[in-house]
């Protein structure tokens, strides 16, 4: 070996080794965390942190069945719940992109049957794509449980389309609304001509390579996915479908995947896989409404919140919790860096997640 090439590669390995170093102690300190915040004999979770194309950490932690004892893997796939609005809204702005609606469109169009038609004709797609349209959340759902317990998209929509009143004018304010993306998924399947489970399989999953990722159509899968649980009495207590009410509602929190296959979806609208190039771009940016009356700022892009960090680096991201099941998604796109976490308890997602940005922002 000549000289000069020993020497480049003396120099090589000297670059690389803090570089190494600092990943390992990446590594070290996230699985510590995570360690400490899952049990290995109870139900646990799932953490992928990646850079770029590259994966720097992944694991899963404890049970996803604790009847069978099954342990969670990067693979195991959990319920998203608000998570998958992400998918819905992307759902909706491909049909606008073909053409089949405007997300400026009055609800009138797509429900016709709304009780009092004033409303529906103010309320526009973007509204719901935003939790600002102002409708009710008028579900029933304590007083019938039973009910709620299969109800699916069309039967937790019926009861805001019964409305009398507006809770506050369209685009002037903020209020979180699960009904409005079970609204948005009968829109989907009313211009695609298809159910919205299949339209989301067919534009996203499979163009992205989400091949294990799947949504709820009645019953979730007995086998092959997470159960969620919750502590009762100092006793673990199964809580998904069949013991949560609005489970089987989807377009709401219907969508199960795993760190693996959210790590392909964060590649996927990087790379404008699934849709033309922009749509991706738009969907992570604030919408802003002329009418806005509240005192906080708008922090809503389509579906997607927006933050920054301390030093001013745009946060996009998005929890999910539904029964047991407690998640998130972190997304900070200048680095292309993405925190995925899945739990299928109530950890102390929040905490987690704080601690954990604090460790990869300190380290990439």
């Amino acid at each position: 070996m000549n000289r000069i090439l020993l020497l480049t590669l003396v120099i090589a390995c000297i670059a690389c080794s803090p570089r190494r170093d600092a990943r390992v102690a990446l590594r070290s300190s996230l699985d510590s965390l995570f360690q400490s915040g899952f049990s290995a004999d109870g139900p646990g979770g799932a953490v992928l942190v990646a850079r770029g194309d590259s994966v720097l950490f992944s694991r899963g932690y404890g049970k996803a069945d604790l009847q069978t004892g099954e342990a969670i893997t990067t693979h195991t796939l959990f319920n998203l719940g608000s998570i998958s609005k992400t998918f819905v809204s992307y759902g909706v702005l491909m049909l606008q992109d073909e053409g089949l609606l405007e997300v400026d469109d009055s609800l009138t169009k797509f429900f016709p049957e709304f009780k009092n038609k004033s409303l529906s004709d103010k309320v526009k797609i973007r509204h719901l794509l935003t939790h600002t349209s102002g409708l009710p959340d008028n579900r029933e759902v304590s007083k019938d449980t039973v009910f709620y317990l299969t109800a699916n998209d069309a039967q937790n929509w019926d009861p805001v389309m019964q409305a009398d009143d507006l809770v506050f004018e369209p685009g002037s304010q903020y209020e979180y609304s699960n009904p409005a993306f079970n609204g948005l998924a009968m829109i989907i399947e009313k211009m695609s001509g298809q159910k919205w489970q299949h339209y989301i399989s067919e534009k996203i999953f499979q163009p992205a390579g989400m091949a294990g990722s799947t949504i709820t159509d009645g019953a979730h899968p007995e086998s092959g996915v997470a159960h969620g649980y919750i502590k009762t009495g100092g006793q673990w207590k199964e809580d998904d479908y069949g013991e949560e009410p609005t489970f089987c509602a989807a377009g709401n929190g219907g969508v199960w995947s795993s760190v693996e296959e959210l790590f392909l979806y964060e590649k996927a609208m990087r790379t404008n896989t699934f849709c033309k190039p922009g749509i991706i771009a738009d969907s992570r940016e604030v919408k802003r409404f002329s009418n806005w009356a509240s005192a906080d700022p708008p922090f809503i892009g389509w579906s997607w919140f927006i933050d920054k960090t301390p030093d001013g680096m745009k946060v996009v991201g998005h929890t999910g919790t539904q029964g047991g099941f407690y998640c998130n998604y972190v997304s900070i796109p200048e680095k292309e860096i993405l925190f995925v976490m899945l739990s299928n308890f109530p950890c102390e997602r929040e905490k987690l997640t704080e601690s954990a940005m604090k460790i990869i922002l300190s380290r990439l």
